[in-house]
């Protein structure tokens, strides 16, 4: 229990590293819709391995229902992912993320067929920043420490280090 008090208060500094407009520990871990998105998604995906899927798919939707964020408690997501505003965000069963990401609201990591048993969501890598409104559809592979822009659609890799835009995204910046 004590590691989770010491992993819950690494997130909140985190959370107040990242957003300038929180004002003290107890706010990004009490007032942050994320926090309590990532808790629940945690106990879910817990459940979900241990091959209790309906239940952990209604843990998933009850959260969904109280943040707005929903979260497929099949997704594998690593420590200190940050959404600011948390709204409108869906991230699918197969998505993969890693460290440290900032994620913005009304995003989507989303499949684009119906096959089971094969990754269909996208693998975000460390230190990835995704704009308002980002669309990334498929297997595709975001880089460590890529940017993508707001509202860009993302269908293909995209390496890392580098800034994506547009509609389909494409690379205009190497960083």
């Amino acid at each position: 229990m004590i590691g989770f008090f010491r992993r819950l208060k690494e997130y909140g500094r985190f959370i107040l590293k990242e957003d300038p407009a929180c004002q003290s520990l107890f706010e990004a871990i009490f007032l942050y819709p994320i926090v309590k998105a990532m808790v629940r998604h945690r106990i879910a995906h817990y459940f979900y391995n241990k091959d209790h899927k309906t239940f952990a798919r209604w843990i998933s939707q009850r959260t969904r229902k109280k943040t707005g964020i929903e979260i497929h408690p099949g997704a594998k997501i690593g420590k200190n992912l940050f959404i600011d505003h948390g709204m409108a965000v869906v991230i699918g069963e197969t998505a993969e993320i890693g460290n440290n990401c900032h994620m913005y609201h009304n995003i989507t990591l989303g499949g684009t067929g119906n096959e089971k048993e094969t990754k269909r969501h996208p693998t975000v890598g460390n230190n990835v920043i995704i704009g308002t409104g980002a669309t990334i559809l498929g297997p595709v592979k975001i880089g460590d420490g890529a940017k993508i822009g707001a509202g860009a659609l993302v269908l293909t890799d995209i390496p890392q280090n580098t800034t994506a835009v547009g509609i389909p995204a494409k690379v205009v910046k190497y960083n």
